[in-house]
């Protein structure tokens, strides 16, 4: 990924799009047959060279122009004829985009190959749900670790269609009406860099389609936050049901030798941050002056190769932590009885319904006994054990086996089921990664 946007990749998408369109016009017999063979033979890149001239006349695609051109012959003549800039630098930059896309697809498809395999671990783990932040109801660990499964999935299939989104290009001419290039040529061109057309262009590819590209990124990290901000939670001195991987010879603190600190949790946390605030970038740059202005470009230059480095580091991060996450399940039991049985609540105020109570009137009862247990700290079954209203109508064995955390594991293979025979973790590969070049 680093090296995909290197100063020298950049430069050699730049000629390889070239090559391309003097492809294109030798197929229609517009210039000579071979001139694309002695280009891609003969063409030298040369970084210091097109430095050079860029300080001269600042001007990159020029410089690039007159560095390359300066080892071809007859052929020198028909190189960048009849494109402008754009033409060359927003296509290889979708090609660039496209690459990248692809590698981070493969990074998504090993994160939910390893979610998968931890929510099938932890299927039959049970943990208390918590909702505000308070005991809910108990769930499946690994109940809760199939969501984010479930997420990467979606994810997976938005990557997808920014990946056909952003897989377009230009070679229309100086603002886009080809008045000097046949929209034939540019699709000959553009197929042999695995890309299509753009529908409608001006002097550039429209912005709206590389904001839609960051905000799929953002969505990712969304995730990777998400999930992380929930390992970070679990992981509190006072819950602890998880931790992230320490590793022999990790520091915590350099006061507090016994700190583990969720620190690669919360490095994730803010670089989402930050990958959110290119977004804000991107949708800004969709607003250019008429055909264009170059007020985009530098904003680009800086927020798209970031962005997707960004994003391949986090998902290499967040995938290794959960391969590697340490699961306490005595914890969890332990943290189960810590609200003294009220997370059975529920299924006590459903079975007096069942029996012939009111709802309001069940919910009183069960209400009053919760909130005694609470500040009594006695146990919530013991409570209801010796209300009349609840004897009068549940026998004691009853009153117990609406205790059992199992209950609420109960339709937990059936979600498993559900969202595995409806959604393929193994999805097509991408198969454009090395257009460039080909």
């Amino acid at each position: 990924m680093k090296e995909l946007w290197q100063e020298s990749q950049k430069f050699r998408r730049w000629l390889i799009v070239e090559i391309a369109y003097l492809k294109a016009m030798e197929e229609e017999g517009a210039i000579p047959e071979g001139t694309a063979s002695r280009v891609e033979k003969n063409a030298v890149i040369d970084l210091e060279l097109i430095r050079e001239i860029e300080r001269t006349v600042d001007h990159d695609v020029v410089a690039f122009i007159k560095a390359v051109s300066r080892n071809l012959g007859e052929e020198e003549r028909f190189f960048h004829k009849g494109l402008t800039s754009s033409d060359i630098v927003d296509t290889a930059l979708s090609v660039a985009m496209k690459e990248a896309a692809c590698l981070i697809q493969e990074e998504l498809k090993k994160l939910a190959g390893a979610l998968l395999k931890t929510a099938k671990v932890h299927k039959n783990t049970v943990i208390v749900g918590r909702t505000h932040g308070v005991h809910a109801e108990p769930t499946s660990f690994g109940l809760k670790m199939l969501g984010f499964y479930s997420e990467t999935i979606r994810n997976k299939k938005r990557l997808s269609a920014a990946i056909e989104a952003i897989s377009v290009g230009k070679l229309s001419g100086a603002v886009g009406n080809y008045s000097s290039v046949h929209p034939d040529t540019e699709s000959r061109a553009l197929r042999l860099l695995g890309l299509k057309p753009c529908s409608v262009s001006t002097q550039v590819i429209p912005r709206d389609i590389h904001a839609e590209f960051v905000s799929t990124l953002a969505l990712i990290g969304n995730e990777i936050e998400r999930l992380a901000t929930e390992i970070r939670l679990l992981q509190r001195t006072e819950v602890l049901e998880v931790e992230e991987p320490f590793k022999k010879g990790q520091r915590g603190s350099s006061a507090m030798p016994h700190k583990k600190n969720p620190v690669h949790c919360e490095r994730l946390s803010g670089l989402a941050r930050l990958l959110r605030s290119y977004t804000v970038a991107a949708g800004e740059n969709t607003v250019l002056w008429h055909e264009r202005d170059i007020s985009h470009s530098s904003v680009e230059r800086v927020i798209i190769p970031d962005a997707t480095q960004l994003l391949f580091f986090m998902l290499r991060e967040i995938t290794e932590i959960v391969s590697l996450l340490l699961v306490n399940e005595e914890r969890m039991r332990e943290n189960l009885s810590l609200s003294y049985g009220l997370v059975f609540s529920h299924r006590v105020m459903t079975k007096m319904i069942e029996r012939g109570l009111s709802r309001e009137r069940a919910y009183e009862i069960v209400q009053r006994e919760s909130l005694e247990s609470w500040k009594s700290r006695e146990p919530f079954i013991e409570r209801i054990k010796r209300v009349p209203e609840i004897l009068n109508i549940l026998e004691s064995s009853e009153i117990e086996e609406l205790f059992d955390p199992s209950f609420y594991l109960r339709n937990v293979d059936e979600v498993f089921r559900r969202l595995e025979n409806g959604s393929d973790c193994y999805e097509k590969d991408c198969d454009n990664r090395d257009t460039v070049g080909r």
